[in-house]
Parts: structure tokens; C-alpha cells; sequence
């Protein structure tokens, strides 16, 4: 009998003043069991100095299950961000995220919790990120940290940051699907009822259109749809704009106003995942797979798997394939 994989651990760490918001995000995407829908397991461990509930705001509090000493059994640690970010962290807290960074374990702070990273000294000489609100305090008590200015998400060796809010999730979802493949990703987000892609190099901060732009707003997520819907074929940025009636010059500056990406940023990132699920999913020759995900030929594809994912297409396929794949 063919025993089940084991879990991959995943810890939450837990100090005073953690943001609830980012608790529940790392908790909804590693906490529930996903596995009847392919899903790997995940032991979710909530670990602090010791174990007394942890404080937060409003009178909410987070009782640990594990201490410290368990941090080293973590293949993933998640660092939430903090009602008030400058809170300092536990000093053992911090020696151990550097004990963990010695060893090699991948690191992830979400929103504020970069800089608890900062306070660790894990993020000197490196790229990181925060809220686009705190980047500047960021900067201004970390001098040493390469602050982003623009991006949802970012990593640097085996050390992660994010943007506020919502970009916690996109990272969260980003690091299943790095891990595990794009099917898991996707079944996650399906589960939370979020987009399940969106890049890491898009904005923080997106221009909200106003009334009288609502009907290029609307023509644009036509034109998005109709992309998704055709990624195989040979889509050029002159061809999307047409559709949408603009000039090519004027449908750029619209569409990153929409969705804080270039649409050739945009078009790749997709076409990456659409190649993804077809590694995942069947035994297609590489070059099949390179059309129908609209990379036209298996050079281009190898090309934009090792800038965007750092990664080959045939190493996908043996880290993520499944192993009742249909051949077609």
C-alpha cells in the first residue's frame, strides 16, 4: 500500500502585534484541506516564543500550537505584517528568521512584515518591498534594503516581500504555485474566490477610472477577455489595441492605467500559465505545448520559463506533472 506524501510545513510566525488581516490569509491558503481536489498537504503550524496567546488588535488573539524549537522542521515561514509596522520583534524571534535564512529555508513577509526583516538584518543589499504608503520609512530606517518602488511582490534568494493587503494573497498564491505548480495555485484561489494570477511586477497602485472613462474600462476587459480566449494565436499589442479601437500609444497608457502591467508583460505572464497547466496536465511534445500556450516556437517558451520562472519547461514538467496525466 502506497503511503500518502507527507505534509509540507508550513509556520506561521507569531509575535505581539501581527495584523489579523494577513493571520487569516496565510491560514485560508495553507490552513484548509484541499487535498480531494489535488492539493498537497499542508501542516500549518502557528509558532511564537512560547506558548501564551499572542496578542493583536481589538482584543483578538492567536494561541500557538508550536514554539520555536519546531521552526527548524519549516519548509516555508511567513512573517504577517503589523498593525503598528515599526513594532520591534522579539529578539529570539529574529535570531531564529536568521537561523532559518542561514539554512536556506524560504522566508515571506507580508506587507509590514518586511520590516521585521530589516530589524532581523535579512534584507541588507537586498530587493524588497512593502506598502507603497511605508516604502519611505522603509527606506529611511533600513537604508541598507534595495526598497522597490513599484511592484506587488518580490523575491530575493530565498527571502520574499509584498505589497499591503491583497498583495499578501497574490504572493501567498505565488509561492503555491512555485512549489507545487499552477493547478494548485489555481484550485486555491478558486477556493477563496480570487484571481489566481496576477505578476509580481505589476503596480501597487492602480488609478481608479473615473466615470467617463467606465466605457474604456469595459472595452478593455473585452479585449483581456478575448486575449485569454485566443492566447495561441499570434496576438500582437497593434492587433489588441485595434480591437479596442485606440492607437496603439493610447491603448498601452489605458491599459496599465487598468491593470498596472504592459500588455506584452501581461500577455506573457498568462501565456506562461496556460503552458504551465498544459506541462501539468498532459504529455504534449514541447513544441505543442509552445503553440496552443501562443509561444509560437519551444525556443521562445524555454526563453521566457528561464527569465520569468527560473525554470525549463521539460524541468516543469518532471517537478509538477500528474501522474494520471491524459496523453491529450
Amino acid at each position: 500500500m502506497t503511503r500518502p506524501a507527507p505534509a509540507h510545513r508550513i509556520a506561521l510566525l507569531a509575535f505581539p502585534g501581527i495584523r489579523a488581516f494577513d493571520v487569516s490569509v496565510i491560514t485560508e491558503v495553507w490552513g484548509a484541506d484541499r487535498t480531494d481536489r489535488g492539493v498537497p498537504a499542508f501542516e500549518l503550524r502557528r509558532v511564537a516564543v512560547g506558548p501564551e496567546p499572542v496578542p493583536m488588535r481589538d482584543g483578538l488573539a492567536l494561541a500557538p500550537d508550536r514554539t520555536l524549537a519546531w521552526l527548524p522542521r519549516a519548509e516555508l515561514i511567513l512573517v504577517p505584517g503589523l498593525d503598528d509596522h515599526v513594532t520591534p520583534a522579539p529578539e529570539p524571534v529574529l535570531a531564529a528568521l536568521r537561523r532559518a535564512h542561514v539554512r536556506g529555508t524560504t522566508i515571506a513577509a507580508l506587507c509590514g512584515g518586511a520590516f521585521t526583516l530589516a530589524q532581523a538584518g535579512l534584507l541588507d543589499g537586498r530587493r524588497a518591498l512593502t506598502h507603497w504608503a511605508l516604502a519611505d520609512q522603509l527606506r529611511a530606517r533600513h537604508p541598507q534594503v534595495r526598497v522597490e518602488p513599484d511592484a506587488l511582490f518580490v523575491g530575493d534568494g530565498n527571502l520574499w516581500t509584498s505589497a499591503g493587503t491583497a498583495a499578501g494573497i497574490d504572493l501567498c498564491l505565488h509561492l503555491v504555485r512555485a512549489a507545487h505548480g499552477a493547478e494548485a495555485a489555481a484550485t486555491v484561489a478558486r477556493s477563496m474566490v480570487t484571481a489566481p494570477f496576477r505578476t509580481g511586477t505589476q503596480a501597487q497602485f492602480i488609478e481608479h477610472p473615473t466615470p467617463h472613462a467606465d466605457r474604456d474600462t469595459d472595452t478593455l476587459a473585452q479585449v483581456r477577455a478575448f486575449a485569454l480566449a485566443h492566447l495561441d494565436e499570434p496576438l500582437t499589442v497593434s492587433a489588441l489595441a485595434a480591437r479596442a479601437g485606440m492607437s496603439p500609444r493610447s491603448f498601452a497608457r489605458h491599459f496599465a492605467a487598468a491593470t498596472g502591467t504592459t500588455p506584452l508583460r501581461w500577455l506573457v505572464g498568462h501565456r506562461i500559465v496556460a503552458a504551465q497547466k498544459l506541462l501539468e496536465r498532459t504529455d504534449l511534445p514541447m513544441p505543442e505545448v509552445a503553440r496552443r500556450s501562443g509561444f509560437g516556437s519551444e525556443v521562445t517558451m524555454r526563453q521566457q520559463f528561464a527569465s520569468r520562472l527560473a525554470t525549463s519547461p521539460r524541468a516543469y514538467r518532471a517537478s509538477f506533472a500528474a501522474p494520471d496525466k491524459p496523453c491529450r
